[in-house]
């Protein structure tokens, strides 16, 4: 059972908000006072909402209905635009930042002491945090134990994990510049500044690996829960005409969309007759306590004599 679209779509379009609007500011602080480290930080803003984009492409795509061409649906298309996404905070945002920071470091350029990059920093730390808050609060909905990592990897929906990684990554950044911009001013060197830019790009770039890593996993083709496998197997074994269970196979098609695969053991006093109503029966059961086994195959082991 697919979730409702306004339940993934919040935390994109929040984190989407957010960023839209640091973006803009980190941009004309950076130009007014010349901080590498909060144009590496608008690039980074710049990166995350072109990926909110992407990912939200990707929430449409991925709910569309099955067809002959894809007969289990399209659920996939989500972790492949999660990938992109990646490759975009890769790319556009950790390897723009490292660039800043080294052609600063090699043509210093003194900071502008002005508040107005601390309030820029101040603004989007409050906006990244909201942002960061919605998203811990719905992944946790989910993976309610567990640290926080845990249950980004546990996590099977991009549209949730990706803004919390990229919100983390935000506020470190963020933490990053501010540390580089006071650093610059105090001791009236300009290499703090550009060391903050090359912190904040070598941030972006790990989290992008993180981020791609997670999104090969489910594109190929990753189990459900372990959880969820034993849950299953037990509701079959309850079931008066299952004698036995074999083995409980599982992929993820979507966020909320599992394939399960099981070898089932019937009772011998049962007919053949009676097979397709008992398998239905069970494929019930399941769906009825798990209602996101969208897909189900129950294979008798042994036919009943």
């Amino acid at each position: 059972m697919k979730s409702h679209p306004s339940s993934s779509n919040r935390v994109v379009y929040a984190a989407l908000a957010s960023n839209l609007g640091v973006c803009a500011a980190k941009f004309a602080a950076a130009i007014l006072f010349g901080s590498a480290a909060l144009m590496s930080e608008g690039f980074h803003s710049l990166a995350d909402s072109g990926n909110e984009l992407l990912l939200l492409f990707g929430l449409h795509r991925s709910r569309r209905i099955p067809d002959r061409e894809h007969p289990y649906g399209y659920g996939k298309e989500l972790y492949f635009w999660s990938l992109i996404v990646a490759l975009v905070l890769f790319g556009a945002g950790g390897g723009t930042s490292i660039y800043r920071g080294v052609e600063r470091l090699m043509h210093p350029k003194p900071l502008h002491a002005s508040i107005v990059n601390y309030l820029v920093i101040g603004v989007a730390f409050v906006l990244e945090s909201s942002s960061l808050w919605l998203g811990i609060r719905k992944l946790r909905s989910r993976q309610p134990t567990g640290s926080l990592l845990l249950a980004m990897r546990r996590s099977k929906d991009p549209s949730v994990f990706t803004v919390v990684a990229e919100d983390s990554a935000a506020i470190a950044g963020l933490m990053a510049a501010l540390l580089g911009i006071s650093m610059s001013e105090l001791l009236h060197a300009p290499w703090c500044d550009a060391l903050g830019s090359i912190v904040v790009g070598l941030i972006l770039a790990g989290v992008a690996v993180f981020l791609a890593s997670e999104s090969r996993k489910l594109l190929v083709g990753e189990s459900g829960t372990q959880k969820l496998l034993d849950d299953v197997r037990r509701l079959a074994l309850e079931d008066a005409a299952v004698r036995r269970v074999g083995d409980a196979l599982s992929m993820q098609l979507g966020p909320d969309e599992v394939l399960v695969n099981l070898d089932v053991e019937f009772w011998p006093q049962f007919s053949n007759n009676a097979l397709p109503e008992l398998i239905h029966r069970l494929e019930k059961r399941i769906r009825d306590v798990h209602p996101e086994v969208s897909r189900i195959f129950i294979e008798p082991s042994r036919l009943p004599t």
